[in-house]
């Protein structure tokens, strides 16, 4: 039997990554990677020439019968009817847009009841239906605050209109309050907008040929995404299906523009141009839906419910699977969706495994003497708390916020704990996440600790006494390809279920519980 070949892609904020997979065991075959450009701002081209040097490292696709792209989420790319690249895309990290995600969030607070509440997903163009129990999972009942006569704060029923809407109150990293930065500050690229999409739906594009034109069609209706990456725009709401044009309007001005085609999570997208996939494969190299970084990390982790993924990458994520939308009205929780037509609940931090680098430049050592350093010290770094907010931060909501250091004495301040405050504060500020997954009532039954932090001899030591429970530490790999090319193999192999891989534990890590230092740590950051 020939063996069928698949590429998993993570278009992620610091690189891009091809792995070239084995369909039916998902063995790894060939591997490649290529750095993307620092910065919150990004002109989409140099996602696309890291892609081809990561795909011409692996080897060419040329041998590859299906592939997916896995994509950094909420990166705002605006095309025009030439299908040219308006502007840089902004991130999910650029938090210049929060002065907006505050208007939007007061904005449907104070509108009236009725105009809140209607079910605006006729013209959507999403033909996903595939939302597991979207038919019986109903809003939250007090999601409406204007039908509560004691409900004054047009904040509080903001933030409450918005998770009702799309399962997620506004922040400054979701693409929605981007588009209406433009709107406010660049009204000129604003009136230029023909289509929105995601990184991961513009590489998708590109892959299967289409791009800018001189004259004629572009193609933009050729744009397709998944239900995990688009309900994070805050747009589109993943129990419908549906995107919401009356958000968008309100952020835009407006809502005649593209949206990506939102696909079932084993659908066919498009076929790739031969000379970039497929070459020498019977019917081309086929493109899945893909899907957002998060998403795709627990596809490529086999999670199931009962499963809590602690992504320390340049963000620290805290996501659960579940069979049922997340609806907290708190806005901590982004109710997003996954690949496989459920949901992924999750809380994420701005400033992730980048809180060890801060901490190695400070020091001037590298992350085993940071590690090395931090064990001479007790748990706690007697006395001193990092509050780690070094570029704002999303969970919780500051936006403008910095870092602090509490605790400073003449006596403890010793590069030993400094060094331990760098690391404990790392794991302080995911042990926040777990807690508000915690709150929505998540049955969390396995804690699986993945990312770049996640190689820290220190992070491992410690992250089982903080959290208060044993961590289950999976096999170093790149998690986002791997889903990826797990969802290019349920594509390519036309199967009902998911392809079944086997998920290499290293091992499962254990410690004395030390719940003082989170104490102390929520003490400051209170």
């Amino acid at each position: 039997m020939t063996r069928v070949l698949v590429a998993g892609v993570d278009t992620s904020t610091q690189s891009c990554k091809v792995r070239v997979t084995d369909a039916l065991t998902g063995e790894l075959v060939r591997f490649g990677q290529a750095a993307h450009p620092d910065g919150t701002s990004v002109n989409p081209q140099a996602w696309w020439d890291a892609f081809q040097e990561a795909a011409a490292q692996a080897g060419g696709l040329d041998d590859v019968s299906a592939l997916a792209v896995g994509g950094q989420q909420h990166g705002m790319v605006l095309l025009d009817n030439q299908g040219r690249v308006i502007r840089d895309a902004l991130l999910w990290n650029d938090t210049r847009s929060s002065v907006q995600a505050e208007a939007l969030i007061n904005e449907l607070g104070a509108a009236d009841s009725t105009d809140s509440d209607s079910d605006s997903g006729s013209n959507s163009d999403s033909d996903s239906g595939s939302g597991s129990g979207s038919d019986s999972v109903g809003r939250p009942d007090n999601a409406d605050g204007a039908n509560n006569a004691d409900s004054a704060d047009i904040q509080a029923r903001g933030v409450a209109r918005w998770v009702q809407a799309v399962g997620s109150s506004l922040v400054a990293s979701l693409t929605i309050t981007k588009v209406a930065w433009v709107a406010q500050n660049e009204p000129e690229n604003a009136e230029r907008i023909a289509a929105i999409c995601l990184p991961h739906d513009w590489l998708s594009w590109r892959i299967a040929g289409y791009g800018p034109v001189e004259s004629g069609d572009a193609q933009l209706d050729a744009l397709f995404t998944d239900r995990s990456d688009a309900s994070g725009t805050a747009y589109f709401d993943s129990v419908t299906n549906e995107y919401r044009h009356d958000l968008l309007e309100m952020a835009l001005g407006r809502s005649n523009v593209v949206l990506p085609r939102v696909l079932n999570p084993h659908a066919v997208g498009a076929i790739a141009d031969p000379y970039i996939a497929g070459k020498n494969v019977e019917g081309g190299c086929v493109i899945a839906p893909g899907g957002g970084d998060n998403a795709m990390a627990a596809l490529g982790l086999g999670m199931k419910a009962g499963d809590v993924s602690v992504s320390l990458g340049t963000s620290g994520v805290a996501a659960a699977v579940s069979n049922s939308p997340a609806y907290d009205l708190t806005g901590a929780i982004a109710g997003f969706a996954d690949c496989t037509g459920h949901w992924l609940p999750l809380a994420c931090t701005i400033n992730g495994s980048r809180i060890l680098d801060a901490g190695r430049r400070a020091l001037g050592v590298d992350y085993d003497e940071l590690a090395t350093l931090a064990h001479e010290a007790q748990p706690g770094a007697d006395g001193i708390t990092l509050i780690p907010y070094f570029d704002g931060e999303r969970t919780p909501n500051r936006p403008n916020a910095t870092a602090q250091f509490y605790g400073l004495t003449l006596e403890n301040t010793t590069r030993s704990n400094m060094a331990r405050a760098f690391i404990e504060a790392v794991l302080c500020s995911q042990r926040d996440c777990l807690e508000y997954v915690k709150a929505l009532g998540a049955d969390v039954q396995r804690i699986l600790l993945i990312g770049g932090g996640a190689k820290s001899p220190a992070i491992r030591a410690y992250a089982p006494g903080i959290w208060g429970t044993d961590v289950i530490l999976p096999h170093t790999d790149e998690y986002v390809a791997i889903g990826a090319a797990r969802q290019a193999a349920w594509v390519a192999l036309s199967t009902d279920d998911i392809p079944a891989w086997e998920l290499n534990i290293d091992e499962v890590l254990s410690s004395s519980p030390t719940p003082e230092v989170y104490e102390q740590y929520a003490r400051y950051r209170a």
